[in-house]
């Protein structure tokens, strides 16, 4: 993998160096959030993965985050926070992040959940590339809703949702293929991220506000909470 690292601990960038190397992953430091951001704007297509601390000089890791999600829905970015605040982190998440990571933290925890993110990430390619030879064949098609793996496209009524990250395509695909089979959010937590977040829920709820914000822009809502159990795919009460 190519990392970008925007991080303003040398300390913490010379640690993760020595574990990149150790699984021959070719990693790029930056120090300062506006330096970050425009190593990302010079080659946005370079990057399979971007580790970003919150508290960054010139510009903070919020308003990265914000700017990479402008040009690119698709780098998975994984936020690191010194805050173990619960704010701090849903918003990290609406803003587009696709997991984060609470400081101090062990190196190894950091490298596993950068693999988890970039398996799952090559699980949904290889599966959208085995689905079809064409890219209008679409591999979740209801009476309103039709997704397509291969193009990371979903459509509501044949009006395209845009803007959405990685993790949001995901979580919208595993409630999607299942209609009306309700998800707990333990369970999102295992088929979406690929890993236990050990109770974790709020990175659940954080993709799913985010992810109804962008449906509810071209159609009616088809995510459905199921109270004190956790969400489902229902469109079938919807009408245009």
């Amino acid at each position: 993998m190519k990392i970008l690292m925007i991080e303003d601990n040398e300390s913490v960038s010379e640690m993760m160096q020595m574990f990149f190397l150790n699984e021959n992953w070719d990693a790029t430091f930056e120090y300062d959030g506006k330096e970050g951001l425009d190593a990302f704007l010079a080659e946005p297509d370079k990057w399979d993965m971007i580790t970003l601390d919150l508290n960054l000089p010139t510009m903070d890791g919020v308003t990265v985050c914000r700017e990479i999600r402008k040009v690119s829905n698709a780098v998975p970015i994984i936020m690191l926070t010194a805050r173990d605040s619960e704010s701090d982190q849903v918003i990290g998440l609406e803003l587009g992040a696709d997991d984060y990571v609470t400081k101090p933290f062990s190196p190894l925890t950091l490298i596993a959940r950068m693999k988890a993110l970039h398996r799952r990430a090559e699980l949904v390619g290889e599966e959208g590339q085995a689905s079809s030879d064409a890219t209008t064949a679409f591999d979740v098609e209801t009476k309103h809703f039709k997704m397509n793996t291969k193009t990371r496209e979903a459509y509501i009524d044949e009006q395209l949702i845009e803007g959405l990250t990685p993790k949001e395509f995901d979580l919208l695909y595993t409630l999607a293929k299942k209609p009306r089979q309700v998800f707990s959010r333990e369970k999102l937590l295992e088929l979406v991220w690929d890993y236990q977040y050990f109770g974790d829920e709020r990175t659940v709820d954080a993709h799913i506000k985010k992810l109804r914000q962008k449906i509810e822009k071209v159609g009616p809502q088809v995510i459905q909470t199921v109270w004190g159990i956790g969400y489902k795919f229902d469109d079938s009460g919807v009408e245009i």
